[in-house]
């Protein structure tokens, strides 16, 4: 038998196997934990959250990733990402490519025992198959309507409004160039035009989209909006804004930065909500290329512990579907129907809707406000 370093081959090679395996379980040990990918929103989970569940699942480690609005995210989605955290109109379109996991709610106790009854009767498209199984693949996590933000201090509008004419006309007001904000979301700002013009934020009629489109590009040349999204909410609370289209949980993030600035003298910031406006839902999904599906399983079952939500209800300010996390809110917020809209305030505000059609008739729209100088 030959030998090998002064041993028998097969000892040798049983040794050197041992060594292998050794050596491997010192690198397992290291890097035990699986990793779990969660893609959302920038500003949009309270600070702890991620440590909170790592300590309570140890064996995931998550990378954690944001985006600034949904089209940001949507061609980005053919990395790996094992959570997702969409608006339920790209929900509905990311349902029509096939590039979302159906769930098990087996694993989904919390939002089983949870989820406001209310997202089970929700319209989120027209087409009957997709709004049918909408919770077999995406789960709400937050929502919010969508108003003008401004300051009261320098803006008079009537808080007891609902007219979208007078509320959006301060964003095309050129006596405010310089000092409106606007966001840099497709979707909402063509929203906000159409709603302003006095028509649904759905419309796919082409005069209709035509005149919205005018009206961004008027805003664009003589108004000089502020675009973005989370950087509007410092403009607005430093005071270098006076009014912005803003979602609901930010009015209520604004004001908290406007009293750690000691600017509430200065600075009064209120939300007004026009009749004909959007109502949104930002929902968890699992996309068909995950890698880590029990992870995300896990994390998404996390997200509606009531603690969890109701953390993270109040970090980013949005409404929360939890119904326990709800039952621990100051009544002051639950009873506001810009936050909790109730059946009347509901029956007057829209979901966006997707379909091919409105996917290439408001890209087209877009870009051509975009090309303006």
């Amino acid at each position: 038998m030959k030998k090998f370093f002064g041993l028998p081959r097969r000892i040798a090679a049983w040794g050197l196997s041992l060594a292998l395996i050794s050596s491997a379980s010192v690198l397992t040990g290291c890097n035990s934990r699986h990793e779990l990918v969660i893609y959302n929103w920038g500003d949009f989970i309270a600070e702890d959250t991620i440590t909170n569940f790592e300590k309570t699942y140890p064996k995931y480690k998550v990378v954690y990733r944001t985006f600034e609005d949904n089209e940001d995210m949507y061609p980005n989605l053919d990395n790996s990402y094992d959570v997702i955290i969409p608006s339920e109109y790209m929900v509905t379109r990311l349902l029509r490519e096939n590039k979302l996991r159906d769930l098990d709610w087996n694993k989904l106790p919390n939002v089983e025992k949870y989820m406001d009854p209310m997202f089970r009767s929700v319209t989120y498209s027209t087409e009957k198959a997709i709004n049918d199984g909408m919770l077999n693949y995406a789960i709400p996590y937050l929502y919010c309507t969508v108003g003008l933000i401004y300051d009261a201090n320098r803006v008079d509008i009537s808080e007891d409004t609902t007219d979208p004419k007078e509320i959006w006309g301060v964003l095309f007001d050129q006596q405010y160039r310089g000092k409106i904000g606007m966001y840099r979301s497709m979707r909402e700002s063509i929203g906000v035009a159409l709603n302003y013009c006095g028509y649904s934020i759905n419309s796919i009629d082409d005069d209709e989209l035509e005149k919205a489109k005018e009206a961004l590009i008027d805003q664009k040349m003589r108004v000089s909006p502020a675009l973005g999204i989370d950087n509007l909410k410092d403009k607005m609370a430093n005071g270098d804004l006076v009014a912005s289209v803003g979602w609901s949980g930010d009015h209520r993030v604004i004001e908290e930065r406007v009293k750690k600035l000691g600017k509430s003298d200065d600075v009064d910031i209120r939300f007004v909500l026009p009749s004909g406006s959007n109502w949104s839902i930002d929902m968890m999904c699992i996309p068909t290329n995950a890698k880590n599906v029990d992870g995300a399983h896990a994390f998404i079952n996390y997200m509606y512990d009531p603690n969890v939500a109701l953390a993270n209800c109040l970090f980013v300010g949005y409404s929360t579907p939890n119904t326990a996390a709800r039952a621990m809110l100051d009544p002051k917020i639950t009873g506001n129907p810009c936050y909790y809209p109730d059946e009347a305030t509901f029956a007057q505000l829209e979901v966006y809707y997707s379909s091919e059609e409105y996917e290439k008739k408001y890209e087209e729209l877009w870009a051509a406000v975009g090309a303006t100088i």
